[in-house]
């Protein structure tokens, strides 16, 4: 698969959880994050080419970030080796100044 990616992604060294921003639930956690988009390790698949609007919340506030909100197009979806849990690729498609400027302080942490 060629790599489209135009920022380096950077392992998640703090624990960040992804919320569905409209039911509140949990998606998630970020294995991967960069400013283009994002790994995912959930409890259940997600479907592919669905568009989700999220909060990226920070286990511990980054600098007063307690989360970042953004729309993000999932690209790809896979089980896990255990048939538990699931990845999943998204592609950040939606984000506010402000919320860019939050999230290159949280990748600043990581």
């Amino acid at each position: 698969m060629e790599d489209r990616r135009h920022h380096s992604r950077h392992n998640a060294g703090i624990q960040v959880e992804v919320y569905d921003l409209h039911s509140g639930n949990r998606l998630g956690r970020v294995v991967d994050l960069s400013l283009d988009g994002f790994m995912l390790f959930s409890e259940a698949p997600l479907a592919t080419d669905s568009v989700w609007e999220c909060r990226l919340v920070p286990a511990e506030p980054v600098d007063g970030i307690t989360e970042v909100r953004l729309g993000a197009d999932c690209l790809w979806s896979r089980p896990g080796a255990d048939g538990q849990h699931a990845w999943a690729g998204f592609h950040i498609i939606d984000l506010a100044e402000d919320q860019a400027r939050a999230l290159e302080v949280v990748l600043g942490l990581i």
